[in-house]
C-alpha cells in the first residue's frame, strides 16, 4: 500500500522533531516536508503532492496566509483534499467549533499530543475525522448564553476597545484615537481578554469572529 505523505509546520523545533517521530512510527505515514510558518507551508504543498498536514494553530502570522483560522480557512479553501489536522493549546470551544465547521480531520491537543496523536493518524488512515479528548465541542449557539454573560461583564470602554482592535486597530492606534496612553489601553484590554477568557490575540479574535460579538 502506498504512504500517505505528510507534511508538518511548525515554529518549535522541537515539536517538528517530536511529531516527526511519532509519525514515522506509523509505516502507513511518511514526511515528507516541514515548514516553520504559513509561507513555508504553503510554499511546500505548491511543489508537491500530499495527502495529510498536519499544522500549528499558532504560528508566526507575518505571511499573507495568517495562522489560526485565517490559515485554516486558506487550506481547505485551496486545497480541498487534503486532509488537515491542527495542533494547539486552545480549549475555547467557540474556535474548536470553528475549527470543525471549517472542515479539519481533527484537533490534537498539544498538552496530549504523544496519546493523541497515534490516534488520530488511525482515524486519517480510515478516512474518518478525529475527535479528541479535550472538551466536548459546543455550537456557537449553544455558548450563547455564557458568551452574552462574558461580553455583558465589560465595561463600556473595555468593549469599545475591544471593538476597535478586532476591526484592525492596534494598541497604540486607539491610544491616539481616545488620546489615552498605551499603557492604559494595553491593561484594559488584557482585563477584558481576561474576563472573556481568552489568552492571546489571535484567540480573542476568533472567539469575537465566532461568537458575532461586534455585529
Amino acid at each position: 500500500m502506498e504512504k500517505l505523505k505528510v507534511i508538518i509546520a511548525d515554529d518549535h523545533p522541537i515539536v517538528l522533531l517530536g511529531v516527526r517521530e511519532l509519525v514515522e512510527r506509523d509505516s502507513r505515514f511518511c514526511v515528507v516536508g516541514e515548514a516553520v510558518c504559513s509561507q513555508g507551508l504553503i510554499d511546500l504543498l505548491e511543489t508537491q503532492a500530499v495527502d495529510v498536514v498536519i499544522s500549528d494553530y499558532n504560528m508566526p502570522a507575518d505571511s499573507p496566509y495568517g495562522d489560526g483560522l485565517k490559515l485554516i480557512e486558506y487550506l481547505k479553501r485551496h486545497y480541498p483534499a487534503i486532509r488537515v489536522l491542527v495542533l494547539t493549546m486552545i480549549s475555547n470551544p467557540l474556535i474548536l467549533t470553528r475549527l470543525h465547521e471549517l472542515g479539519v480531520d481533527g484537533v490534537i491537543q498539544k498538552s496530549q499530543l504523544h496519546g493523541e496523536i497515534e490516534k488520530a493518524l488511525n482515524a486519517v488512515a480510515r478516512n474518518n475525522p478525529y475527535r479528541s479528548q479535550a472538551p466536548a465541542r459546543n455550537s456557537v449557539i449553544a455558548c450563547t448564553t455564557a458568551l452574552d454573560q462574558r461580553v455583558e461583564s465589560l465595561s463600556p470602554k473595555e468593549f469599545e476597545i475591544l471593538r476597535l482592535f478586532v476591526a484592525g486597530q492596534s494598541v497604540s492606534e486607539i491610544a491616539r484615537s481616545q488620546n489615552r496612553s498605551t499603557k492604559t489601553i494595553s491593561a484594559q484590554k488584557v482585563s477584558a481578554m481576561r474576563k472573556l477568557e481568552v489568552n492571546s490575540d489571535q484567540e480573542l479574535l476568533a472567539y469575537c469572529l465566532a461568537g458575532n460579538v461586534f455585529n
